[in-house]
């Protein structure tokens, strides 16, 4: 694994270094939880493309809801540190080797061994998480893909709600998946570089 510590998530050097690497939060557009390649794979790929020709990661989407669970995240870290009595280093990014062909943006690094994956959801979102007490199957590939690209023992899933008892998960690395995605990630790698150079070529 290779952290980047040179700038903070959500700078223009962050956007920059993420531009056209398939990144964990997105891994689910490459496989599904299963293991099986996902029908959004190729979109992903076409949008991963563009944006290493431009140099620059694509707008992407976001609302009030998403902003407020930005606002929430450094809240809910402390409590995390503060509940398990540990310290979070945040880092910009990790890349699986030197490669650099894929990439996982952290909430944060606990330890030599662990890491941790914080969502701040609306109320009823985060009511439905305790009642659950798992982590939510829509950030399965995220969280598995956190602990693929980094190689850590562990990953914390935290869902936060000011007022509410926050949830807390500890999830372990799923093996088969892990294979099933790096098969995946090299096709999907050599294929998006195949794509690049057919657009270079017309440039």
């Amino acid at each position: 694994m290779i952290a980047v510590t040179d700038f903070e998530q959500g700078t223009p050097e962050w956007f920059a270094a993420r531009a056209g690497v398939p990144s964990a939060s997105c891994f689910d557009k490459i496989v599904t939880s299963k293991g099986k390649r996902s029908t959004q794979r190729k979109a992903y790929m076409f949008q991963l493309a563009g944006e290493a020709i431009l140099g620059e990661k694509a707008e992407s989407y976001t609302n009030a809801a998403m902003e407020r669970g930005i606002e929430l995240e450094s809240e809910a870290r402390d409590l995390y540190e503060f509940i398990n009595d540990v310290s979070v280093e945040e880092v910009a990014l990790c890349f699986g080797d030197d490669r650099k062909l894929w990439s996982c943006s952290p909430d944060g690094l606990v330890g030599e061994t662990g890491g941790i994956e914080i969502k701040c959801p609306k109320i009823h979102t985060h009511v439905e998480y305790l009642v659950g007490n798992k982590l939510p199957t829509k950030y399965f590939q995220q969280v598995q893909g956190s602990l693929f690209v980094t190689g850590r023992e562990y990953w914390d899933f935290m869902s936060y709600f000011p007022g509410l008892p926050p949830l807390i998960v500890r999830v372990d690395p799923d093996l088969e998946f892990h294979a099933s995605l790096s098969a995946e990630l090299e096709c999907f790698s050599a294929e998006l570089a195949d794509i690049i150079n057919i657009i270079k070529e017309r440039q």
